[in-house]
C-alpha cells in the first residue's frame, strides 16, 4: 500500500489502517462500521496538507488501541463517493458509525484537535473507559429486562449518587420510568441530565425511546392502516402511520421495512420523515440488535446506490 505521498507506509500490514478503492467502500466502511467506528481519510497525491494530516491521524487511530479503524481513499479514484458525500476540498475526514457519517472535519488541523476528534469517535462507538460501576449497571439493566422497573430505578439512582454524570445510569432511569408508564417523569429526568452528557449516545437513545413512547399513544389501528397501504401502496402517510403502529405493537422489523419502502419510493417525502423516523428507531434499540444492523445496512445501500 502507498503512503499519502506515494511512498511505503509502516501501516501496510496494519489491520487498523488501510488504503481502499471506491469499490471497497461499502464493505470496508459501511459494513465494517456496524461494529467498530471507521474513520475515512479522503486525500489525493497532489495534496500537500494531506501528507501532513495523514500520519498524525494514523498515530491517533493506533493510540486508540483498536477502538476505531481508519481507511484512506484517493478522491481522484473515487469521484462517485466523493460526490455523494459532497466533498469539495481535501483533506476531508469523516467518521462512520453503524453505516452513517457521525463526525468529520476539513483541512489540516493540530494534533490536539485530531486526538479530540478520535476520542469523540471512540466514545460514539461505545469505547469509553470503564468507570468501575459497570457491574452495578449490568445488574440494573438485567432488572429492567426482567420487568423489575422499580428496583432498576432505585439501582440507577444509587449509581448516580456515586457518579452524578453517568450517562448510562441516566438513560437507565429514563427507561425504567418509561417501563412504569410515567412518561412525564422520564422526560423530566432526561431534561435534568448534566449538560456535559446531554449529547451522549445513551441519552440520545433514551430520548428516542421517549419519542416513540409518545407516538405510541397516538398510533392508529394496524389492521385499518394495513388495508389502506394495500389499497394504495403510494400513500406514504398511511405507510408512515402503519410503521408507527407496528413499532408500538412490538413489530420493529416490520416498521423499519415500511419506512425503508417510503425512503426507496421518495426519500424527500415530508422533509425526509421516513429517514428521520428510522434513525429514531435505530437510536432506541441496542446497536447490536439485528433490526438495527440490517436496517442501517439497507438504508446505507439505498443512500449510496
Amino acid at each position: 500500500m502507498l503512503e499519502l505521498g506515494g511512498g511505503q507506509t509502516a501501516a501496510a500490514n496494519d489491520d487498523l489502517i488501510k488504503d481502499i478503492a471506491e469499490a471497497d467502500f461499502m464493505a470496508a466502511v459501511v459494513d465494517a462500521s456496524m461494529t467498530t467506528p471507521v474513520i475515512v481519510d479522503f486525500w489525493a497525491p497532489w495534496c500537500g496538507p494531506c501528507k501532513t494530516l495523514g500520519p498524525m491521524l494514523e498515530d491517533a487511530v493506533r493510540a486508540a488501541g483498536g477502538a476505531v479503524k481508519m481507511v484512506k481513499l484517493n478522491v481522484d479514484e473515487a469521484q462517485m463517493i466523493a460526490g455523494q458525500l459532497r466533498i469539495q476540498s481535501i483533506p476531508t475526514v469523516y467518521a462512520f458509525w453503524q453505516g452513517q457519517p457521525v463526525d468529520g472535519f476539513q483541512g489540516a488541523v493540530p494534533q490536539s484537535e485530531i486526538k479530540a476528534f478520535v476520542d469523540r469517535v471512540v466514545e460514539a462507538g461505545g469505547g469509553a473507559a470503564d468507570n468501575g460501576l459497570d457491574d452495578a449497571l449490568d445488574a440494573a439493566d438485567e432488572m429492567l429486562e426482567q420487568g423489575a422497573a422499580t428496583d432498576a430505578a432505585q439501582t440507577y439512582a444509587a449509581i448516580l449518587g456515586e457518579d452524578p454524570a453517568n450517562a448510562r445510569a441516566y438513560a437507565g432511569m429514563v427507561s425504567a420510568h418509561l417501563a412504569l408508564g410515567d412518561l412525564d417523569q422520564a422526560e423530566a429526568i432526561l431534561n435534568g441530565a448534566p449538560a456535559e452528557i446531554s449529547t451522549a449516545p445513551e441519552l440520545e437513545a433514551a430520548h428516542a425511546k421517549l419519542v416513540l413512547a409518545r407516538q405510541a399513544a397516538d398510533a392508529g389501528p394496524v389492521a385499518e392502516l394495513t388495508a389502506a397501504v394495500e389499497a394504495d401502496p403510494g400513500d406514504h402517510q398511511a405507510r408512515y402511520d402503519l410503521a408507527q403502529a407496528l413499532y408500538s405493537a412490538g413489530e420493529a422489523e416490520a416498521a423499519v421495512d415500511h419506512l425503508l419502502e417510503i425512503f426507496r419510493r421518495d426519500r424527500t417525502w415530508n422533509d425526509e420523515a421516513a429517514k428521520t423516523q428510522l434513525f429514531v428507531i435505530f437510536d432506541s434499540l441496542k446497536p447490536s440488535d439485528p433490526v438495527v444492523l440490517n436496517g442501517r445496512r439497507k438504508l446505507s445501500s439505498l443512500i449510496f446506490a
